[in-house]
């Protein structure tokens, strides 16, 4: 059975200010955003009703559309609390969340500085972006065709949308001959990150994970570190070259949407899911379901001062 398309659900979105009825959320087919991809977003995650790292994320949206030259027209409490509004009308226990800001149709070229800059927020029920049971196995990545480019050619560090077309392209290469994702090295040939999760690799029982230069410093990247160097494992972000996958014994992806996720396989390198893989995925999840109660509390006191 297909899923609902995502332009035709019952609900609630945020709109430029409004909660508005999901299926009007709609914008002009000459619209800046779509044709020269001045666009970002962002993904957020809900447990338990409430929405992991709020403001790092908006702080993030906010600083993604400052390097594409516009500033969204909310501030950080407002766009704070339209993430929160559209979770509770849309009444999501654990989903995901989509802020995303865009430049108008108002000038229709490259240059559009008087575009007016539109913002929504959309939310729905989301489980694992991996299945249970590929979690728990590893997932398997080929290695793709496409590099993270040199950030003097792209705003390398902004969760723009332009920048995820060659996650699309590699991704569904990549499942069309039978993998779950991607690994992405960068322009100068060393591994960046999957499609859409930062990587970590276990090496003579250090953390070993790739100095984010060219590709975001995912949010959950810098939790699973900061819980890594909690149990006592050495963290060490540097220049990672594809051949030393072969001295890896665990590998895994980290991100809002993946969490924790093992990789068992990329191209002929085999990997075996082992304790520091374990820890990190139990942590994690205590630390997300935690921030449902306490931490919660702690995150709406954060996010008001």
């Amino acid at each position: 059975m297909a899923a609902t398309p995502f332009d035709d659900r019952d609900g609630s979105i945020w709109y430029d200010g409004d909660l508005i009825p999901w299926r009007d959320a709609k914008l002009h087919v000459l619209t800046h955003g779509l044709h020269y991809a001045s666009c970002v977003f962002e993904g957020e995650r809900v447990y338990g009703g409430r929405i992991f790292k709020l403001r790092e994320h908006t702080s993030r949206l906010i600083d993604s559309a400052g390097m594409l030259g516009f500033k969204i027209p909310y501030s950080a409490e407002a766009i704070d609390d339209a993430c929160n509004k559209v979770v509770a009308a849309q009444g999501i226990a654990d989903g995901y969340v989509r802020p995303v800001a865009w430049r108008g149709s108002e000038m229709m070229g490259v240059s559009a500085q008087h575009n007016k800059i539109h913002l929504a927020v959309a939310a729905w029920p989301w489980p694992s972006y991996f299945s249970p049971e590929a979690r728990l196995k590893g997932i398997r990545l080929q290695v793709s065709e496409w590099h993270r480019p040199d950030p003097r050619t792209a705003p390398a560090k902004s969760k723009a949308a332009g920048l995820y077309m060659i996650c699309t392209l590699s991704k569904h290469k990549a499942e069309q001959e039978g993998f779950d994702d991607a690994l992405m090295l960068d322009w100068r040939g060393r591994i960046a990150e999957a499609t859409g999760a930062n990587i970590f690799l276990v090496i003579d029982g250090a953390l070993h994970t790739p100095t984010p230069d060219c590709f975001l410093d995912g949010i959950t990247r810098r939790t699973v570190i900061e819980l890594a160097r909690k149990r006592g494992v050495k963290v060490i972000e540097r220049a990672i070259m594809p051949e030393e996958l072969a001295k890896a014994t665990e590998v895994f992806l980290t991100g809002t949407a993946a969490e924790v996720t093992p990789i068992s396989q990329i191209g002929d390198h085999h990997f075996q899911p082992g304790q520091i893989c374990r820890w990190m995925i139990e942590d994690y999840d205590k630390t997300v379901r935690a921030h449902q109660g306490a931490g919660g509390e702690t995150e709406k006191a954060a996010a008001r001062g």
